[in-house]
């Protein structure tokens, strides 16, 4: 900080100002409509909780937990086979119970905002293309959590997390080939000179770029992204056509640049490990309430103990709210990853008034300028106020002559 304060004094640039001329551009309805979707966001995560604590408890009290275990015993004695059978019926009742919430949340609070391109129709059939791959992968977790418990009563959950790390890696490898297709068409950026200059920036910093994709979010979304995916022989650098289409060459380089970041600084190892640790401290708070809870309400719910499959909802309750209290902690994971790729990105791509404009933007569906206690808890990126503040002091410490921008009358507008 005291390197940028010289720096703007030297060059007579003042940071502060500089940052301000790109917030001030966000004002009255748009910048209510901002603040409203983004704040009603911090209630979504409260009453998803709820929601999803009230289906599993209403699987446990009528006992849904309990039959379903039951039928899976009278089908087979394989302890693996029970957990399995249990898990689909615990998945699909889960889905079907809480389908009216993630319409609300998925698809009519998208539209009311609007952020939605697709119909209805479209949604729900990528949400089932989506709960098909639950339907697979969910209970094959399910039963290797399950299978760890009954072999190691005490310390099942060090060796769940390394299951769940697994199953995390996997998707991270096939991902990229094997799934995002299902949803999106991607197709090999034409060549020219915007592809050119992303390909030098790759090249500076050793990152493969032989395939740069396009996909088509417009389809389902305003929102604009990029990505660089995928590891080893699945590595990818992908953008969406929202941010080809609706945004200006030097944004599309900070973005870019950001994205590179979180490969050359390893973030996919890092997010892994660190969602990891919580996720495992999760299953641990499990591993010790769930037999607490089962010893004393068991009898009624029909469960024997935590080895039992019915206990599902048991596990699902106590790590739902463990996660609800640990929301401001996997936040500031993925929040330093994302603060560190700006820096790389703005190092990258030197284009730090393109990086603000590109911040500014993402005010369509995140708040501005939160409070510093409100973006520790909430906000899984920098705040858009940050990103713009960051742009503005590495233009202090690298530009010559820096001069302030104050951004065209209507540049926010949707296009």
């Amino acid at each position: 900080m005291i390197i940028d304060l010289l720096a703007a004094a030297n060059s007579g640039f003042d940071i502060e100002a500089a940052t301000r001329a790109y917030l001030d551009t966000l004002q009255g309805p748009a910048r209510a409509q901002s603040d409203a979707y983004f704040e009603g966001g911090y209630w979504l995560i409260l009453w998803g909780t709820v929601a999803s604590v009230l289906v599993d408890w209403l699987l446990l009290h009528f006992r849904i937990a309990h039959r379903l275990r039951a039928f899976g015993e009278s089908r087979t004695r394989r302890p693996w086979l029970v957990t399995w059978i249990t898990a689909l019926g615990y998945l699909l009742l889960g889905y079907i119970l809480t389908l009216p919430w993630a319409i609300y949340t998925g698809f009519v609070r998208e539209a009311q905002y609007g952020l939605m391109n697709s119909s209805f129709f479209d949604w729900v059939g990528e949400e089932l293309i989506d709960f098909a791959f639950t339907m697979v992968i969910g209970p094959l977790i399910i039963v290797a959590i399950y299978a760890l418990i009954r072999r190691a009563p005490r310390s099942w959950w060090v060796w769940g997390t390394g299951v769940i790390g697994a199953f995390l890696f996997l998707g991270i490898v096939i991902s990229p080939v094997f799934i995002s297709p299902l949803f999106n068409d991607y197709t090999e950026m034409e060549q020219g000179p915007l592809r050119t200059k992303i390909e030098t920036i790759a090249a500076k910093y050793d990152i493969p770029a032989e395939h740069i994709y396009v996909f088509d979010a417009s389809k389902q979304t305003k929102r604009i992204s990029a990505n660089v995916s995928g590891l080893g022989p699945t590595i990818r650098i992908s953008l969406n056509d929202n941010l080809l289409n609706r945004t200006s060459e030097p944004e599309i380089l900070a973005v870019m640049g950001h994205e590179m970041g979180h490969y050359k600084l390893d973030h996919v190892w890092f997010d892994t490990i660190g969602l990891l640790t919580i996720f495992g401290l999760g299953l641990f708070i499990v591993s010790r309430a769930g037999p607490l809870l089962i010893a004393r309400y068991g009898q009624t719910w029909g469960i024997r103990d935590i080895a039992d499959p019915a206990s599902m909802p048991v596990i699902a309750i106590v790590f739902a709210i463990y996660m609800l209290f640990a929301t401001p902690a996997t936040n500031s994971v993925i929040r330093t990853a994302e603060s560190q790729a700006d820096a790389f990105g703005l190092d990258a791509a030197q284009e730090p008034d393109g990086f603000a404009k590109v911040a500014m933007r993402l005010s369509e569906y995140r708040k501005i300028e939160p409070g510093p206690i409100e973006e520790l808890v909430f906000f899984d990126h920098p705040s858009g106020a940050a990103r713009v503040r960051m742009s503005m002091e590495w233009k202090a410490r690298h530009m010559k002559d820096p001069q302030i921008v104050v951004p065209d009358e209507g540049y926010l507008d949707a296009k």
